[in-house]
């Protein structure tokens, strides 16, 4: 007997809408900072006095800028 192969039309992925991103600046340094707030830093990719990362604006994100409003600046525009 034979057997009958059945075809799928495959669907297109679905475009994203584009992510909104948040630039943020370190403005303080972590000398002298508690462990944790170093690697919030580290996270947010920054390392060095006025470096700026552009990050995908999420709640993990957001939560880590708010965790450090003495080190870091967003940066508008």
């Amino acid at each position: 007997m034979a057997e009958t192969k059945k075809t799928t039309a495959k669907k297109a992925p679905a475009k994203k809408a584009a992510a909104k991103t948040v630039t943020v600046r370190q403005i303080g340094s972590p000398i002298g900072r508690p462990t944790d707030q170093r690697g919030t830093l580290i996270g947010l990719g920054l390392n060095k006095m006025n470096r700026t990362n552009t990050l995908e604006d999420t709640p993990s994100v957001r939560g880590m800028i708010n965790k450090l409003p003495h080190l870091v600046e967003i940066v508008e525009g």
